[in-house]
């Protein structure tokens, strides 16, 4: 792999923060979390016009055919504003699509998502909390020439302003064995959506009741019971981006932190000239960076699809979500009192810190996984 970025990924990296930095300031960011949709419709648009909707669909489905390295860097950026989007969600609905569903879906479908024409998410966990695909037990027997869901999904991100879920459901078997994978219109009758009370105002959850849902054949996306390796990829590639997102929020958080220990003065001196400080701040640092090399590594491993893709995945997951737990922790410390307030926008990082570490498995989950892979 090459270690270091093109001259356009450099480009797009400069013009997404031009961007995010112009369209999404703390004060819309605020004003989205007590927004009941929680996200912007034209700042959606302008995604969609620039290409990011679509940077990792392929051209001749209607986007940009690029990599999950280029789209790292655009994730690196919205999380450095905290951006409250379901970007990650409908990419991993359009992933799936596209390395599993139809003729037909990837025409309807893809196209769609490129064009900002269609919010999506995944609905796979459970009330038993299992990120596994033992914790996937939701049944969709058999009826006729499809079949019906009953059942509850939880935590299901942006589930409430989604136009598809890519649902999984048990047709049967037991662990990866029996996982079907279904592309559902949010509209179908039987799906009701309920908010749930979040730690994180900037992300939305949902959860998804399913009374006899019907779902068809030209639903299922990949084969009836094989359904797990694809979600399994889509997860991968969901713990790649939001390792990214984080990253970008840990940048911010150091560099806030070692501006305001440039003014903040203390008995007579910026606290930034005290050793103990310095300390902290490089210690952010080496979390940062340490898991950023991961989180690139990974991009490069997901989109190449590497034998090492979900080891990789599960490394910068657990590396992200330590370094960026820590260092919005040492941000609020370092900035003392104020920090702590309401009116400061660190906060709004801790708290992401937070949610996103639980999303697709915590550290010491991604490290079981890690385990697993390499035989321990």
């Amino acid at each position: 792999m090459d270690f270091g970025f093109s001259e356009e990924q450099e480009m797009l990296r400069q013009s997404a923060r031009s961007l995010l930095e112009k369209e999404c300031p703390s004060t819309l960011v605020r004003r989205l979390m007590e927004d009941e949709r929680g996200y912007d419709r034209g700042l959606w648009q302008k995604f969609a016009e620039l290409g990011w909707l679509g940077l990792v669909i392929p051209e001749e489905d209607g986007g940009a055919g690029l990599s999950y390295v280029d789209l790292v860097l655009v994730l690196e950026e919205m999380g450095s504003v905290v951006l409250p989007s379901p970007f990650i969600w409908t990419v991993m609905f359009a992933e799936a699509i596209k390395r599993a569903g139809t003729a037909e879906q990837k025409k309807n479908l893809l196209p769609a998502a490129a064009a900002g024409k269609l919010i999506a998410t995944v609905a796979w966990q459970e009330p038993s909390g299992s990120w596994s695909a033992d914790g996937i037990a939701m049944p969709a027997r058999a009826e006729g020439d499809g079949f019906v869901l009953d059942g509850v999904k939880l935590f299901v991100n942006d589930g409430h302003i989604a136009d598809y879920f890519l649902v999984a459901a048990r047709t049967g078997g037991s662990g990866n064995d029996g996982v079907t994978l279904f592309a559902l219109d949010t509209r179908r009758s039987g799906i009701m959506a309920t908010p749930l009370k979040t730690m994180d105002q900037t992300r939305k959850l949902t959860e998804l009741k399913f009374n006899g849902v019907k779902a068809g054949r030209d639903d299922i996306v990949g084969n009836v019971g094989g359904g797990w390796k694809t979600l399994a990829e889509v997860i991968d590639r969901g713990k790649v981006m939001l390792a990214a997102e984080m990253m970008g929020g840990a940048q911010k958080v150091l560099d806030m932190t070692v501006e305001y220990a440039k003014v903040r003065v203390q008995f007579g001196r910026p606290i930034g000239s005290f050793q103990a400080v310095q300390h902290k701040c490089a210690n952010m640092m080496v979390d940062i960076e340490g898991a950023k090399s991961a989180v690139y590594y990974a991009s490069w491993a997901v989109s190449n699809d590497h034998p090492e893709s979900a080891l990789a995945a599960s490394v910068a997951k657990a590396a992200a979500s330590d370094a960026y737990r820590r260092v919005s922790a040492e941000g609020i410390q370092l900035h003392g009192g104020i920090g702590f307030t309401w009116d400061h926008d660190l906060h709004l990082y801790f708290k992401r810190a937070k949610s996103a570490e639980f999303t697709f498995g915590d550290a010491a989950w991604n490290r079981e996984l890690v385990a697993q892979a390499i035989n321990l």
